[in-house]
């Protein structure tokens, strides 16, 4: 990468700045999509507590649309950019240029917009947006496999990414259909659900901390031996394909088959990666403590299955899908996202206040919303969950747009 300075020019024009890097537009975008994301659900939420008899509705099963909207528009723009900046460098591929990577903020982040305004009684702006979505995912899918086809160094932490960003193209795509077609089978806009988290985002997440965490210490931390096993992903993507077809083909009763092991997988990598060595600087510790999110989550999904099993009923309701969305994706987004903002704005990589105010309030944040599940007024706990989401992001959203629409601080370009 160059060292110049950033051309006056560029410094003075926002949306010559906003377009300098992949990260920028897509993680600014994101940011928009994190607020806007829960402001409608926790609205919902009130209404249905609250008896909000005027409240719009959405013509599709609201949880389905808060479940698409946040997987398949909030999560991808900031894998997408995550993706665009590193997918090069992890494969000595060609560089991603301005013109793919902008289109696909655009379509994601404006097809977000438009699905979430849709929600609100108006399914024909649901239809665009889950449209716009879609071109926005398959120029972004498209885009990386370009790179990936064209590198000299084709890992297997690209393929797993690129494997994942097509399932989740395909979900994408096959919920839009289920929408432009009421007769198709319901099982269909279920299975959309479903694919969204164990066949797109946590294929994409473990892939990336598989790749990046274990880097990321031994950089950090004297003597950290990197422990990568290559055998870990195709076991993970084989467990989570099996959850996912035994859920969708209604054989829960077998699903410990998948999730006990998947816990104990995810616990061995919690392990071997040593975050207890990792405590220092607090840009590290956030990655492993978010990281330990998932095997937890695993545990609570195995205790729900055998519970199944041995009592016939369902116990935690949603405890075990929150602990792993809110507790692993939202704790993981924060300390990934804010580990890639500093070292591409010239930051030290070091923890802000502001991050960690952010951070620590995700926890409770994740806290609040297995409580909800665990008995009581389960709808007054979703809302102050909602509204917690909100207080907890606002502060590190404002932040983080303010870097993504100034110059690097160290001056360089990107």
């Amino acid at each position: 990468m160059s060292t110049a300075s950033t051309s006056p020019a560029i410094a003075d024009d926002p949306a010559a700045l906003l377009a300098a890097a992949p990260h920028r537009p897509l993680f600014l975008a994101g940011t928009v999509a994190v607020l806007l994301a829960m402001a409608w659900w926790t609205l919902e939420l009130a209404s249905l507590r609250f008896g909000w008899v005027r409240w719009p509705q959405p013509t599709v099963p609201p949880v389905w649309g808060h479940a698409v909207l946040i997987q398949y528009g909030l999560f991808p723009l900031f894998m997408f950019g995550f993706l665009m900046t590193t997918f090069p460098r992890w494969m000595n591929g060609p560089e991603v240029s301005p013109r793919r990577y902008l289109p696909v903020a655009g379509g994601v982040l404006g097809g977000y917009v438009l699905g979430t305004l849709g929600l609100l009684g108006m399914p024909a702006l649901l239809k665009l947006g889950l449209v716009a979505m879609l071109a926005g995912h398959l120029l972004g899918t498209g885009t990386l496999a370009g790179v990936l086809r064209t590198a000299t160094d084709r890992n297997w932490h690209g393929w797993s990414c690129l494997a994942a960003l097509c399932m989740g193209t395909l979900g994408l795509a096959v919920f839009t259909a289920w929408l432009f077609a009421p007769g198709l089978p319901v099982a269909l806009g279920w299975l959309a659900v479903k694919l969204g988290t164990f066949g797109f985002l946590l294929p994409v997440y473990f892939t990336v901390c598989h790749r990046m965490l274990p880097f990321f210490s031994k950089n950090r931390v004297a003597g950290y031996a990197m422990w990568r096993p290559a055998w870990s992903l195709p076991v993970a993507w084989s467990l989570l394909l099996a959850h996912l077809w035994l859920d969708w083909t209604g054989l829960p009763q077998w699903l410990w088959l998948c999730d006990l092991p998947l816990a104990v997988l995810f616990g061995l990598h919690v392990l071997m990666w040593k975050p207890w060595r990792c405590l220092q600087p607090g840009l590290l510790a956030v990655l492993h403590i978010a990281f330990a999110w998932l095997p937890m989550a695993f545990v609570l999904f195995s205790v729900q299955d055998l519970a199944l099993v041995i009592r016939g009923k369902q116990v935690l309701g949603l405890a075990p899908l929150h602990a792993l969305a809110i507790g692993f994706f939202g704790s993981m987004l924060v300390a990934m996202v804010t580990r890639v903002t500093h070292g591409h704005s010239g930051r030290p990589l070091q923890m802000h206040p502001v991050p960690w105010l952010c951070f620590v309030l995700l926890q409770g944040v994740a806290l609040l919303r297995i409580r909800a599940e665990l008995g009581g007024d389960r709808y007054l706990w979703l809302v102050i969950a909602g509204a917690a989401w909100l207080l907890a992001f606002l502060p590190w959203v404002l932040r983080s747009a303010w870097i993504y629409l100034t110059p690097r601080a160290d001056g360089r370009p990107g």
